[in-house]
């Protein structure tokens, strides 16, 4: 999936987000050097507070016509149970999360986000079960439409799951090594005094 051209990713944020997963996936996102659009959904103006109280002020706002949603190549959705209830039930973000993964582009949720994957309907859209990770508070929400993992990162072709806070920077580093190559996620993890390896 990787190649030489500027990438390119929308990272979404409502109300009640998890903050420290948007800002972990922002920073490491453009720390590779990958174009990225805080894109706030169900906030028409100013700052998006999150779960713990820290004020995100988005790029651009959903519905904006400068915002070129076709021209992105990946789309991500944080957790936090408020933000997550908050995009599952958007119907633009639906609309956007399947039509990204019909279009075989990467499509990337962590945490409770990945109830935002279910809500878009995309498992019933391939023949074969999706296999997707998620914090374990909503794994029994999952389970019986996915091939539910375990595990800290998964990859199922162009969907990525992770689990948390806790996973974040693994999962940012994965959607580095996807859209512009490991090579550049190893060189934005070395600085980063990481207690895991690639």
């Amino acid at each position: 999936m990787a190649n030489s051209q500027l990438k390119k990713a929308i990272v979404f944020v409502a109300e009640g987000t998890e903050e420290m997963e948007a800002v972990i996936i922002i920073n490491v996102l453009r720390r590779a050097g990958i174009h990225v659009v805080v894109l706030a959904v169900e906030v028409s103006s100013g700052p998006v507070t999150c779960s713990r109280g820290v004020k995100i002020t988005p790029d651009a706002y959903i519905g904006d016509d400068s915002v070129k949603i076709g021209s992105f190549d990946a789309v991500i959705v944080p957790g936090g149970a408020g933000g997550t209830s908050v995009l599952s039930k958007n119907a633009q973000v639906r609309s956007i999360l399947a039509e990204f993964h019909a279009q075989r582009k990467i499509v990337a949720a962590i945490c409770a986000g990945t109830l935002a994957i279910k809500t878009a309907g995309i498992q019933s859209k391939v023949p074969q079960p999706l296999r997707v990770t998620s914090h374990p508070s909503v794994k029994a929400q999952l389970e019986h439409d996915f091939l539910y993992k375990d595990e800290r990162v998964v990859v199922d072709s162009n969907l990525v799951t992770s689990r948390g806070p806790g996973t974040t920077l693994e999962f940012a580093l994965k959607l580095v090594s996807l859209l512009v190559g490991e090579e550049k996620a190893s060189e934005v993890a070395a600085p980063m005094v990481l207690n895991f390896s690639l």
